[in-house]
């Protein structure tokens, strides 16, 4: 069946005729409700797709990060076993620990990305349910996901469990996959400053108190970062669709 055909009488994609009135031209250009849901389920399951590829980046990402750690470790040992913790296994620690650093630093910078673009899908699909319950407000009961774009929206549609005070919350965000990447990433900073005092000479306290020094750096610096990161991505999205206030 031809495009032509399957639109006949619909309206769709065919140009008003020369005895066409105005009115039957503007009645050509009405979207339907069914219309409209059509392009709300596209859009719908295009965000899911998207949202999918996000999570599997950053589960790659950072199983990719923990398998070069997991390699640099087993190196490590077997250099040291047969060097006796000399020279050489001082040289190779100094090559070794900056790259992986350096794919830690890049999966931590990723896996920021990738929650950003989850966060703006979850948004996306949120204010397709609202205008679902535009079109039929009498299904609002069989909704399990929110239709509010604001923060405790994003929050419902994600599966994050509702209450638990500041030490869930603070449990939440510790056990988070990108958490973990970067207080990895500080103990590999702390690890390479510590070689690198013990490269020069240094005493024992000396090296233990450089390398603490270098994770509390590098810990502060990511965290810097990734807070103006936040505040900026939040300082940008403006709720549509607020979470009503609950009624005393």
């Amino acid at each position: 069946m031809s495009f032509e055909r399957s639109f006949a009488g619909t309206g769709i994609g065919a140009e008003p005729g020369p005895n066409t009135g105005p009115a039957e031209a503007g009645q050509a250009d009405v979207v339907t409700p069914a219309m409209r849901l059509q392009i709300l389920s596209t859009e719908h399951w295009s965000l899911l797709a998207s949202r999918a590829l996000a999570w599997n980046e950053s589960f790659s990402r950072a199983g990719m990060f923990l398998t070069t750690l997991t390699g640099a470790i087993v190196a490590l040992a077997l250099v040291a076993q047969a060097s006796a913790f000399g020279e050489g296994f001082t040289l190779f620690a100094l090559v070794i620990l900056p790259v992986v650093l350096f794919i830690g630093v890049a999966t931590s910078i990723r896996l920021g990305a990738s929650n950003y673009h989850e966060a703006t899908c979850v948004i996306g699909m949120n204010r397709i349910r609202a205008a679902y319950l535009e079109l039929a407000p009498d299904l609002e009961r069989f909704f399990v996901m929110s239709a509010h774009d604001d923060l405790r929206g994003m929050g419902i549609t994600m599966g994050v469990p509702p209450g638990g005070g500041r030490l869930f919350w603070l449990a939440q965000i510790i056990a988070g996959t990108p958490t973990v990447v970067t207080i990895l990433n500080s103990v590999l900073a702390g690890v390479i400053a510590a070689v690198v005092t013990l490269r020069f000479g240094a005493n024992a306290s000396t090296v233990l108190g450089i390398g603490l020094l270098g994770f509390v750096v590098a810990e502060a610096l990511q965290i810097l970062y990734t807070s103006r990161r936040v505040a900026k991505i939040w300082s940008g999205l403006a709720p549509r669709f607020p979470t009503p206030a609950a009624k005393p």
